[in-house]
């Protein structure tokens, strides 16, 4: 009795259906703004790597801003900072750009995407740069390309070093898509909110969007689990070895005299 008067289970119960049904509103931010921030991050990190002048100050400038301020404010830059540009195009140029057409999603994918490609281009770099400088000397020697050597020497090596970070990060993108709701996107938190608000269990609406984040994070690590194991390059030395000195009757372990 003391427990129902605290907690409402019929309330707890009654938000998942409606929460679940904004999942797709909540994975479509987190796929477009995945995609096109790992594109300009790429774009990012090849900036860095190759020194281009000009660009890579202007590189050193947005990375830095965008990891030096919240995602919320962020957000609201974006929200308010683009109908500002419009208009403001639109007095001195005489275009007619309407703003009130832009759709709310648009704000929250840009300023997701930027997010992302900041923090992804040092991951992106740093994972580049770690291929050992002979294997690319090496291919060059055999006569590939630059292209050839970056997709089959750099591209793998680089994805098996990256895996790990960039999916921690798509875990954050998924979870950040919760202030969606700044921009005026119903996403699942929002929806939570508006469920809270209408009959007053804040509390059950809550725990049942924690379930829910949880559930479908649950899921990610294991799809990030998959495709390390599918990028993990073997080693050749390690496989021989088991090879000449495995026990058939010991799943591979080795033979002691």
């Amino acid at each position: 009795m003391f427990f129902d008067k605290i907690f409402n289970w019929d309330a707890f119960v009654g938000s998942f259906p409606k929460i679940i049904s904004k999942i797709p509103v909540s994975l479509e931010i987190t796929l477009f703004s995945a995609i096109f921030g790992l594109i300009l991050a790429l774009i990012l990190a090849i900036i860095s790597i190759q020194k281009i002048p000009v660009l890579n100050q202007l590189r050193l400038l947005f990375v830095s801003f965008m990891r030096g301020t919240p995602i919320y404010v962020q957000l609201l830059l974006t929200y308010y900072g683009i109908p500002l540009i419009l208009r403001a195009i639109n007095m001195n140029y005489g275009t007619n750009y309407n703003i009130n057409n832009i759709s709310s999603m648009f704000f929250v994918i840009v300023t997701f995407t930027l997010n992302e490609a900041a923090f992804n281009s040092e991951t992106i770099r740093s994972a580049i740069q770690s291929v050992e400088t002979g294997q690319i000397e090496a291919a060059k020697s055999l006569g590939m390309t630059s292209f050839q050597v970056f997709r089959r020497v750099i591209l793998p090596e680089s994805a098996t070093v990256a895996a790990a970070p960039l999916g921690n990060a798509l875990i954050g993108l998924f979870k950040g898509t919760s202030l969606s709701f700044v921009a005026g996107v119903i996403e699942m938190t929002a929806e939570a909110k508006i469920l809270g608000g209408s009959n007053y269990r804040i509390f059950e609406a809550y725990i049942a969007l924690a379930i829910v984040y949880w559930a479908i994070n649950i899921i990610f690590e294991n799809i990030i689990s998959l495709i390390e194991r599918k990028l993990e390059i073997p080693n050749p030395d390690e496989k021989k070895k088991r090879g000449l000195f495995s026990n058939p009757f010991d799943n591979g372990g080795a033979v002691h005299d």
